[in-house]
């Protein structure tokens, strides 16, 4: 990031004056209050593989459009506190992998676990690589050992990837700007019949481009970290691809030799590209995406300095009432395959634990970069009510970024508005999960109050 001296302009001073001032002082070097350094690696399968997020896909994977990339970047500040920011061009972020990376990177990294960010992009063309999802899949033994291979050789690599970032820390400054993209649309449809998943214009979005740069000392741009609140959901074939989130990612870094481009999903859980269903659709959202970051490049950028405060914790979410055993049995009889299933699997949960779960534990993280950014990290499949609400909560001096899709992605998370509504984010796609229902009204309150107090530990 250039520096730019502020110049106070005076009445009758001599422009050729004033401009000896300005060059002058934008050729002072200023210190850098940071370090950082990043990784990238493939992660694409090595062959064919079940596919995550469509349950009608009924076969494995078929080649690769594009391959699938995990990257980090490793910031430490001034004192010598690290963030470890991970992104995966992945469907989600199992909690096994949150909490083993956890103690890996705080044993070899010194990088502590509120310094840990894990975010998947929710690409719906990458591999199934949650165990638990592949198990609703039927009696398929070996899809299951598929998923375990490829999550522990992930592990690996997104450990490595973290290590060879530290190893990489340089002098940097950082900055933030944001921009826009108009591509997201709300999904959620009402109709006489209640909400289907269908486009409406109408409904809520957040069309905000986020975007922290990393610049050296003397202004090269090395980094670029950008978000977007929508399902990463063009495609829906049977080859591997980031889909828009990847093409921007790729777009960038071909604009921008030897710079790193990090996608961070946000709160896009009843959004979706539009229009949708072919590879160029993905590719002219992604080339949309990052024409959104290259316009907040274009502005000066806010710069970010002071010292980590990091925050992260677990807030108890109920579920509705469950259903009993009973029920569970006559469901189990279903011709509906996936209600079939989850009621198996339910039936199966309650045998080895003697209940089914009440409360599913959600984590929540925030970070702080002294006063000049806010970043809320939120678990799972966030509906778009939790960004608008939790940025104009917090509106005022310094930016508010809102992530979803980090650390455990384990289904929707709906707001009580939502809830309310009714629909697939609400009720209808806990039949496609490991949850065993829908949960209360309480959860976005419960929510809202544990960011709250995350926020005032960092403050």
């Amino acid at each position: 990031m250039t520096v730019r001296s502020r110049v106070v302009l005076r009445v009758g001073l001599p422009v050729v004056f004033l401009a000896c001032v300005a060059t002058t002082r934008a050729a002072e070097p200023v210190a850098a209050e940071w370090k950082a350094g990043t990784a990238q690696a493939v992660i694409t399968p090595a062959g064919s593989m079940w596919m995550a997020g469509y349950a009608s896909r009924k076969k494995p994977s078929e080649g690769v459009a594009q391959d699938l990339h995990a990257k980090a970047l490793v910031l430490e500040d001034r004192v010598g506190q690290r963030l470890a920011l991970v992104t995966c061009d992945l469907i989600g972020i199992p909690r096994s992998l949150l909490d083993e990376m956890r103690v890996d990177l705080q044993a070899r990294c010194q990088i502590p676990p509120a310094g840990l960010l894990l975010n998947a992009s929710h690409t719906h063309c990458g591999p199934e690589l949650r165990t638990s999802k592949a198990a609703l899949s039927g009696p398929q033994p070996e899809r299951v050992e598929q998923s375990r291979q490829y999550l522990e050789s992930l592990r690996a690599k997104l450990v490595q990837l973290v290590e060879q970032a530290v190893q990489r820390l340089e002098p940097a400054h950082l900055g933030y700007t944001h921009g826009r993209a108009g591509f997201a649309m709300n999904r959620r449809l009402p109709t006489e019949k209640g909400y289907v998943n269908r486009p409406y214009p109408d409904g809520p979005v957040d069309h905000d481009v986020p975007v922290l740069r990393v610049d050296s000392p003397a202004g090269t741009l090395r980094t670029l970290v950008f978000g977007y609140a929508c399902h990463n959901t063009t495609l829906s074939f049977f080859q591997f691809c980031g889909d828009y989130a990847g093409y921007a990612q790729q777009y960038l870094q071909d604009a921008h030799p030897d710079m790193t481009a990090m996608f961070l999903t946000g709160c896009g859980a009843d959004q979706n590209p539009q229009p949708r269903g072919t590879l160029e659709l993905a590719q002219q959202h992604g080339r949309a995406l990052a024409n959104g970051v290259e316009a907040a490049l274009l502005g000066p950028a806010r710069p970010v300095r002071g010292t980590l405060r990091m925050a992260v914790d677990e807030v108890a979410l109920d579920f509705a009432a469950s259903p009993s055993r009973e029920e569970l049995q006559k469901q189990a009889g279903s011709s509906d395959e996936f209600e079939r299933r989850h009621a198996e699997l339910l039936l199966r949960e309650w045998e080895q634990e003697g209940a089914i779960r009440s409360r599913y534990p959600y984590v929540i993280q925030v970070i702080r970069c002294g006063d000049d950014l806010l970043l809320i990290a939120l678990s799972g499949e966030v509906v778009v009510d939790y960004s608008l609400r939790l940025k104009q909560e917090y509106a005022g001096t310094r930016p508010v970024w809102v992530a979803a899709y980090c650390h455990d992605v384990f289904g929707y998370v709906p707001s009580a508005r939502v809830l309310a509504e009714g629909g697939y984010e609400a009720r209808d796609a806990t039949r496609y999960s490991i949850l065993p229902g829908p949960f209360t009204e309480s959860i976005e309150e419960r929510i809202v109050a544990k960011v709250r107090e995350l926020v005032a530990r960092t403050e």
